[in-house]
């Protein structure tokens, strides 16, 4: 679509979408609306900006292009919950959503130009173009928020390659010259705004950020990998697993460097336990890790949010599903459909040469060395334990991430198992 330059496809019908059980799927629904209760008013006040601030104190959101800590970013109250919706026109959400998180925002008042309307910054965009950048300008984040909308681009790829172009500049890798004289430092937030609009049309320098960090570092040259944070090509984002140990194994999983691909605690408020582990241990994590990546893919099968979802009682999901089409399915089915998914992008994987052990972490990421200062100080995380129980439980091969033939026939995938074992 972007090559052709599509950048939306309408489609205008006047039928209902049938449901199966259409009765029973309205008690369902004001069923489960009555189980949010209070735990969701805060996210339907606020959404994902919520926990800006906190987060930057727990340790949990990067900053300084992962090498800095909270201690480097004392100011990310003024990016944060209420100073952001002080900024909003009005609440928005998605067709019939009760929570309703999202925001248009006021037309701006200061440098930046943006007209009314224009979509609130959520958490991953003001931790990338914010903490990441060292940048507590609000306006200057909304503007880039709306540049990366309009052109098409990841707001956390964006921020993490503008926190490594700066990074390069402020170590001297590149200058004025290279960078059409916008001085890429930290916090510098007209030089952010400038650079991403560059980066966004492919001009001057922005065409060798745009990318990403990879090829750019490859460009640039001069120990620029150094400052390229990435997993096998893609940005990581605004989530530390050294502080966040649920996260790590979504960061190496068949899809790298992605944060909503399930982790054990991205759970259903109640009637769903993960099973137990150590936490204070590494080891022991994989039945967990599994579950937790079978249930996000089950929740994205379904077109449900991850976040509503984690409002609701885990019954929610079988509900919907099987009041919809009129299947009969238990959650452990439905486990099942999002093993399905994990195990087939990983054999895709497998059959085009592609080891989820290639996935290297950066060394900012993992901990090696560990931080000295800061809420993660003293921390590493052990990837590669992780991954190998992981790889166990779920029927792969611990040293390849394989999928076994008998894994793939036990999920009904036998095409598949014949491609990959004859």
């Amino acid at each position: 679509m972007g090559s052709k330059k599509l950048k939306a496809i309408a489609v205008q019908g006047n039928q209902t979408v049938p449901l199966a059980h259409e009765p029973d799927m309205k008690a369902a629904r004001t069923r489960h609306l009555g189980q949010l209760g209070g735990a969701v008013d805060a996210f339907r006040k606020f959404g994902t900006c919520a926990g800006m601030n906190v987060l930057v104190q727990a340790g949990d959101t990067p900053v300084r292009n992962w090498k800095g800590t909270a201690l480097d970013f004392t100011t990310a109250a003024a990016i944060s919950d209420q100073r952001v919706i002080d900024l909003q026109e009005r609440r928005y959400g998605c067709w019939r959503c009760p929570a309703a998180c999202g925001g248009l925002m006021k037309p701006s008042t200061g440098q930046y130009s943006y007209p009314a309307l224009v979509h609130k910054p959520e958490y991953e965009t003001l931790a990338a173009f914010g903490s990441m950048c060292l940048n507590d300008n609000l306006e200057s984040i909304i503007k880039v928020n709306d540049i990366c909308n309009r052109y098409g681009l990841d707001t956390i790829s964006a921020g993490s390659i503008i926190a490594f172009a700066i990074e390069c500049y402020e170590n001297g890798l590149i200058g004025n010259k290279d960078t059409d004289g916008i001085e890429l430092r930290w916090g510098n937030h007209k030089a952010i705004v400038d650079m991403t609009e560059k980066l966004a049309k492919r001009q001057g320098f922005g065409g060798v950020l745009a990318d990403g960090v990879k090829r750019a570092a490859e460009q640039i040259g001069k120990g620029a990998e150094e400052f390229a944070v990435h997993i096998h090509g893609e940005e990581v984002p605004m989530h530390d697993p050294k502080r966040y140990l649920n996260y790590a194994t979504s960061y190496i999983d068949s899809t790298p460097a992605r944060h909503t691909q399930g982790n054990y605690t991205t759970k259903p408020a109640s009637g769903l336990e993960f099973p137990a582990y150590d936490r204070k241990s590494t080891a022991g994590r994989g039945e967990a890790n599994k579950m937790g990546s079978d249930l996000m893919h089950a929740i994205s099968c379904a077109g449900l949010c991850q976040f509503g979802y984690g409002f609701m009682d885990a019954s929610a999901l079988t509900d919907f599903v099987n009041l919809t089409t009129g299947w009969d399915y238990s959650i452990d089915d439905l486990l099942k459909v999002g093993d399905r998914v994990a195990t087939i992008r990983q054999a895709f994987n497998t059959r085009e040469g592609i080891s989820t052990f290639d996935f290297k972490v950066p060394g900012r990421v993992a901990g090696n060395p560990p931080p000295e200062t800061g809420p993660t100080a003293g921390r590493t995380v052990d990837f590669n334990t992780l991954l190998k129980d992981y790889f166990v439980v779920r029927g792969w091969d611990a040293e390849t991430g394989t999928p076994s033939k008998d894994k793939l026939l036990e999920l009904g995938l036998e095409d598949v198992a014949q491609a990959l074992w004859g």
